[in-house]
């Protein structure tokens, strides 16, 4: 994906825009759930496999070498269409719910955990669906 001035969208002052993701003993694993709840664009052809998120704003790399932080340390979130529906992907996918969905004004969020044990936010704008 390219920004309309020829630039990658990962090019932005001040943007977040690589991540390490741990992924314990198996990184092709977690590349493969991070597809598939996430649709997130992964190449799984070499040892860390990357990944470049939803929006290509985002990139990096899936890190056997790096400890699982559990719920400490730095927290992302995900935005998504439905929680629901993707709490669901994540169960389907080797994951499971750390905290259900609870609102925050106008959204709704929920924390999970991937099946390396990194927790992971999702939410979503207005009504439940």
């Amino acid at each position: 994906m390219a920004a309309d001035d020829g630039e990658h969208p990962v090019f932005r002052p001040g943007g977040v825009s690589y991540l390490r993701i741990p992924a314990a003993d198996d990184p092709r694993r977690i590349a493969a759930f991070y597809r598939d709840v996430f649709e997130w664009s992964i190449r799984d052809d070499r040892e860390h496999p990357s990944f470049e998120d939803g929006t290509g704003h985002v990139i990096g790399h899936f890190m056997a070498d790096l400890p699982v932080a559990g719920e400490a340390g730095v927290l992302p979130y995900v935005y998504v269409e439905s929680v629901d529906a993707t709490l669901e992907k994540i169960g389907a996918h080797g994951g499971s719910v750390v905290t259900p969905p609870y609102p925050e004004g106008d959204l709704w969020v929920a924390l999970a955990r991937d099946p390396a044990g990194n927790v992971v936010g999702v939410w979503q704008q207005g009504p439940r669906a």
